[in-house]
């Protein structure tokens, strides 16, 4: 959509127009202590509660209250198989087969594991590719990993970097990186969207430039499930994790995602760290058999799963299934073009949007950075109801979310900005 206007009546058409609009009513939006809703633009770091969340939940306690152990095959929704349940509408988010997915353990407990199993270093090829500006912990993770097998921790990490004055990286920079270390390159491992900037990068593409040097490849896809269109399997990629507490509104520090890619699915020569849960469902409670395990991302599961983490996710999938992935990336899109075009309507020479401007490139987050600010920007902001994310130096991480955000927040943001930058 193109032909964006300034004003609120535009806001407030494009927002009667919406066929998604209806959904924000089922999200607690936090309110002010005037009981007046804050604009919440920060998704992107915990996303907001669906009202359904604690019916839910509540259905757990209640069948744990009724029925204790026996919840495990008698519950509502038995717990032995919970996991199971979310599988399907998890494979939709983030464009995989069933048998590529499993909801298990946190975020960097994930990546760990899959490390396990596609960091396999040697003598000549030990070393990782990672993006200069990851999120901190995935690179502590690389780190830590390297370290683990013996090997420098800044020798054997290569940053692919921006160019001096840019912030967006660029392919070709990568493809000089692998042409010249590629035989040393036993893992890349990016980012799928960069926390910082909002870049969405091409997952395919880095993908088939790793393989055709002969590395694992694998994504931290936590700014990206939910938010874009990852199309796990299409990419190729080995492996990718990510958390369900951003855009996938699970609750904070609940549970994450595996993908591992169906030409892995029956490799039991592959190195991994194992537990009961990873282990033939059939004969898992004979307990004295010898591990045997399961096919697919089920198989690098160790425990029983949480099941009050796994109903809040719940709660939050079903409203995906509905909506699906298409509908919400593409009022994802408009959104935050529109959000771009007031904010470049605002005329300020002071500020400069970081986030690629091809939609393509991008999710629904918009990382503004205002020259000569300070935190004390992001605090006025805060104090004038709109709550947002500051990284520093410079930066303003504002994310309109499509479940929940509407064209007027984004037009209130806008002005409140103007306001105080005046």
């Amino acid at each position: 959509m193109s032909n964006y206007k300034t004003g609120l009546d535009f806001a407030k058409k494009q927002d009667a127009n919406d066929p998604l609009s209806s959904y924000r009513e089922q999200f607690h939006i936090p309110k002010d202590k005037h009981n007046n809703e804050l604009i919440y633009l920060c998704g992107n770091s915990l996303g907001l509660q669906p009202k359904s969340t604690k019916n839910y939940i509540n259905q757990e306690l209640e069948d744990w209250a009724n029925l204790g152990v026996e919840g495990h095959t008698h519950a509502k929704n038995p717990w032995l198989p919970y996991h199971e349940f979310l599988t399907t509408s998890m494979s939709k988010v983030v464009g995989a087969k069933p048998i590529e997915v499993v909801v298990m353990n946190t975020l960097t407990a994930n990546l760990h594991f899959m490390m396990v199993s596609f960091y396999k270093p040697t003598t000549t090829r030990y070393k990782i590719i990672i993006e200069a500006d990851a999120f901190p912990s995935d690179k502590y993770a690389v780190e830590s990993q390297l370290r683990h097998h013996g090997y420098d921790d800044k020798e054997g990490l290569i940053l692919w970097k921006a160019r001096e004055g840019e912030e967006l990286l660029r392919y070709e920079d990568l493809e000089t990186i692998l042409d010249k270390h590629g035989d040393e390159v036993a893992l890349v491992m990016i980012g799928g969207v960069n926390y910082y900037t909002g870049q969405f990068f091409d997952l395919k593409r880095i993908t088939k430039l790793g393989h055709k040097h002969g590395c694992m490849v694998g994504f931290d896809c936590a700014h990206g499930a939910g938010n874009v269109e990852l199309n796990l399997h299409d990419s190729g990629a080995d492996f990718a994790v990510w958390c369900t507490y951003k855009y996938l509104n699970s609750g904070p520090g609940s549970l994450g995602g595996c993908f591992v890619h169906e030409r892995h699915a029956h490799n039991k020569t592959l190195n991994r760290f194992t537990g009961w849960w990873s282990h033939n469902k059939e004969t898992r409670f004979k307990m004295r058999d010898e591990f045997d395990v399961i096919p697919g991302a089920e198989g690098w599961q160790l425990s029983n799963p949480p099941i009050l983490s796994m109903a809040a996710i719940k709660a939050s999938l079903d409203i995906f299934e509905e909506v699906g992935i298409k509908k919400l990336n593409q009022k994802s899109k408009d959104l935050t073009a529109y959000f771009e075009f007031l904010l470049k309507e605002l005329g300020q020479d002071t500020i400069r949007i970081i986030t690629p401007n091809n939609p393509d490139a991008r999710g629904c987050q918009l990382s503004i950075q205002v020259k000569n600010a300070d935190r004390a920007l992001h605090d006025k902001l805060t104090e004038a109801g709109v709550i947002s994310d500051w990284r520093e130096p410079d930066v303003i991480r504002c994310a309109p979310v499509p479940l929940y955000n509407s064209y007027q927040d984004i037009y209130h943001m806008v002005e409140k900005l103007k306001n105080i930058l005046k």
